[in-house]
């Protein structure tokens, strides 16, 4: 009975756990957007104490980031007063105002170079993100970045695992075949979730200590660590 109510807690979801480092060259990369990608920071601050008067929760003070970086995303929610029942529609809300600031949005530092090595050495690229498909459609096209088989777009902040459980259905693919990319402790969950490989990037939002401490398969710190984690491994 312990085991079930578990289960039903964690919302019907398998705790399958990390995959382990990678033992192969991956059939496909999966990456993360804000934060792994784009350089959404700023602006996601700003939307999120934008939003703090209309859902009724406390603005994200500069001087608490160091210890913000360091949550996870569900203490995070508690530590400014957002309800789980609210998270859906601030996530919401969130991409409508991003997407009015879209055009403004840079790449991080050397993730364009990388991703387009990746991409020119065969690798199979795509992208899950709680970010809506419209604003990354738009990000990707104003930087030359259009060589993603695809974009996912989860409704739910905590709901990455889901999509990656669809995306290995539609390519027949299994967990070990895929490598997760992304710079939060909620991505980092999700591979656990489905018991896909994850590398978690330092350049983001959460710190590494954050990251560390949910035991990533692969901590990267350059987005050029990428392609040297890729090319260790020959072709198929």
């Amino acid at each position: 009975m312990k085991k079930l109510a578990k289960f039903v807690l964690r919302g019907g979801r398998r705790n399958v756990g990390s995959a382990g480092p990678l033992a192969a060259r991956p059939k496909l990369v999966v990456f993360d957007f804000d934060g792994t990608i784009a350089d959404t920071f700023e602006n996601g601050l700003e939307i999120l104490n934008l939003l703090a008067g209309e859902f009724g929760y406390r603005p994200l003070e500069r001087a608490d980031l160091p210890r913000a970086r360091d949550m996870r995303t569900l203490e995070l929610m508690k530590f400014l007063g957002i309800p789980t029942t609210k998270m859906s529609r601030i996530a919401k809300r969130g991409t409508e105002e991003l997407g009015k600031r879209i055009d403004g949005v840079q790449p991080l530092k050397g993730v364009p170079d990388a991703l387009r090595q990746i991409n020119s050495a065969g690798f199979l690229l795509g992208i899950i993100t709680s970010n809506s498909c419209e604003n990354v459609a738009a990000f990707l096209r104003n930087h030359d970045l259009e060589i993603f088989e695809f974009v996912r777009s989860s409704s739910k902040l905590l709901g990455k695992g889901r999509e990656v459980r669809a995306v290995l259905k539609e390519r027949t693919l299994l967990p070990k075949d895929i490598l997760l990319i992304g710079d939060e402790t909620r991505d980092i969950e999700a591979a656990h979730e489905v018991g896909a490989h994850i590398a978690a990037v330092t350049w983001g939002y959460n710190s590494r200590a954050a990251l560390e401490s949910l035991g990533p398969d692969h901590i990267l710190d350059e987005p050029a660590e990428i392609m040297a984690l890729l090319e260790s491994f020959p072709p198929a």
